[in-house]
């Protein structure tokens, strides 16, 4: 038995048997806190704010709250029991959620401000990273970020059945992370005939390679519960066409094998000679990663900087260069983890209380420029 398996229990028995309880403020500030995305990051911020007296309004453009954790995690990973009883336990501690509400659209930077004390950016990294190789544009092509919130809504009760499905259908996945592993599973489940995922990274070793010591982060081979399902994963190839038919519809793709090299003091993957390949598929789900948070809109409204990297800029307070605009998790950071947008949120709290209020009691984990060991 695991740790993780351990924990899970007695977080289960908690909620199970009531010892999880709402932790509602007596203390109300009369300050107005607006959070924009109801992700990790989003919900973690309005729990704390909530907790500190302010009125938090949570500002979710789905249907329901969540992010990433409702619509981009497959149910097999994550069910989404979990979130909604997390959901009931802020909704009862004071956080309202606005659902259906595209900031920048339905409402301007410039209205949360007037209306709002402080506004939190909490809205990811969901710029999803392109492949734009000749064949882009058969159909048959989808960003891993359409085909899984349709398989959610499924599993919502939304849909009957998703127009993007895999039944009957060669799939290729290409991206060799969680999101691909995710579009894997699904794929299955859904019938496809045969799945392949493309990684243009070499095959990691099974133990930690000794350029990769602890306490970094191990860069091993894993096998996740969707692996263990089927499907091929192929190592060390890039994709360079996708190819279809006289009605524009996908057929197939052409790949070569790479190895990794220094070219200019830089890595490069260095295609092998004779090595190109055709694979015939009907579906190709691209999952190579997100670039930053979607531009324009909202923050252009407010007028927020970038960094160099795309993603919303912050200082050591986890403000912005607008005062009493601030951003936690992804779309300050950049695509990460779920536990680093919980902690980033839990400290751009403590930093909203402490702008609002000149100090704070709120935890605060984690610093913007906090990050893993590699």
């Amino acid at each position: 038995m695991t740790i993780k398996q351990v924990e899970v229990e007695i977080i289960d028995r908690a909620w199970s048997e009531g010892w999880i309880e709402p932790q509602r403020s007596e203390l109300r500030t009369g300050r107005r806190v607006a959070v924009v995305g109801s992700g990790p990051a989003g919900l973690a911020t309005a729990q704390q704010l909530a907790r500190a007296g302010h009125d938090v309004v949570v500002f979710e453009r789905a249907d329901r709250p969540g992010g990433l954790l409702r619509y981009g995690i497959p149910e097999f990973k994550m069910e989404k029991q979990h979130l909604d009883r997390r959901l009931a336990q802020l909704e009862a501690e004071g956080v309202e959620f606005r659902c259906n509400v595209n900031v920048g659209v339905d409402i301007t930077g410039e209205q949360l401000r007037e209306q709002f004390d402080a506004v939190v950016l909490a809205g990811g990294a969901t710029a999803a990273r392109d492949l734009t190789i000749p064949g882009r544009e058969y159909v048959g092509i989808h960003q891993a970020m359409e085909f899984l919130p349709l398989a959610n809504r499924v599993q919502e009760g939304d849909l009957d059945r998703s127009p993007i499905h895999a039944e009957g259908k060669r799939v290729v996945i290409i991206g060799g992370g969680d999101t691909g592993a995710d579009c894997l599973g699904t794929s299955h489940r859904q019938g496809a005939t045969s799945v392949h995922q493309f990684e243009i990274m070499p095959r990691p070793s099974e133990s930690r390679p000794a350029e990769n010591p602890w306490p970094t982060w191990p860069i091993v081979y894993r096998t996740s519960s969707a692996h263990e399902e089927g499907g091929e994963r192929v190592y060390a190839v890039n994709t360079l066409e996708f190819l279809g038919d006289a009605n524009g519809n996908l057929t197939g793709l052409r790949a070569v094998e790479v190895v990794s090299e220094i070219v200019d003091g830089r890595p490069t993957f260095v295609p092998v000679e004779g090595s190109e390949f055709e694979v015939p598929c009907d579906l190709v789900f691209l999952a190579m990663g997100f670039v930053g948070p979607e531009g324009g809109g909202v923050l252009e409204q407010l007028g927020v900087d970038l960094d160099v990297r795309g993603n919303v800029a912050r200082d050591e307070s986890w403000s912005t260069n607008v005062d009493g605009v601030f951003v936690a998790g992804d779309m300050g950071r950049g695509q990460s983890l779920i536990v680093w947008a919980i902690a980033e949120g839990r400290s751009v709290a403590a930093s909203v209380d402490t702008w609002l209020m000149g100090e704070t009691m709120l935890p605060s984990p984690v610093d913007p420029s906090a990050a893993p060991l590699r």
